[in-house]
């Protein structure tokens, strides 16, 4: 199996497939790959909480769903820990709609017979990528006032998994 390319080559953000071709197999990419996230929502959704955390993008860019899900792992293995399950309620804001292609190019001996090269370079799928732009909200957590520095630690690592720089906006929640 291939290995993962690493996510700068997917960093920048692409036009997404928009092709109308005369043939309408063509029109469309046929098979998306599935997502690795499992869950967008987690902790108690109809807990009254008043504070919401928000972790903000400051650059416009793409993220795959596996630094996604590394995030959400992270944010919500920390919050479950030190608040429980009914302690805080997180979601996931943005969804990995965009398709990754590749054009897979053979290298190694006898290579020239197999690969194409760049002719009907369209590639095959293999990821997907959240396309998210600047001020965006990426995730947030809504906690009590007591609990807002577990919240803002736990935001800080899924920082360090994502691809963009981030900042933490901290609201009261308007009851």
């Amino acid at each position: 199996m291939a290995r993962l390319r690493k996510g700068i080559a997917y960093r920048n953000l692409e036009r997404p497939y928009t092709r109308v071709s005369k043939f309408r197999e063509k029109s469309f990419i046929r098979a998306t790959p599935r997502v690795n996230i499992i869950k967008f929502t987690m902790g108690d959704p109809n807990g009254k909480f008043e504070y919401r955390l928000d972790l903000v993008s400051k650059d416009s860019i793409q993220v795959r769903h596996n630094a996604l899900e590394a995030s959400r792992l992270t944010v919500n293995r920390h919050l479950e820990k030190k608040l429980g399950k009914k302690g805080y309620h997180f979601k996931l804001r943005v969804y990995p709609f965009h398709i990754l292609r590749e054009n897979p190019i053979a290298a190694g001996a006898g290579a020239d017979r197999v690969s194409k090269g760049m002719k009907q370079s369209f590639g095959k799928p293999i990821g997907s990528a959240a396309q998210i732009s600047a001020g965006q909200s990426i995730m947030f957590v809504d906690v009590n006032k007591a609990d807002i520095p577990v919240a803002k630690t736990a935001l800080e690592r899924a920082i360090k998994k994502l691809p963009c720089k981030c900042t933490i906006k901290i609201s009261e929640i308007k009851a």
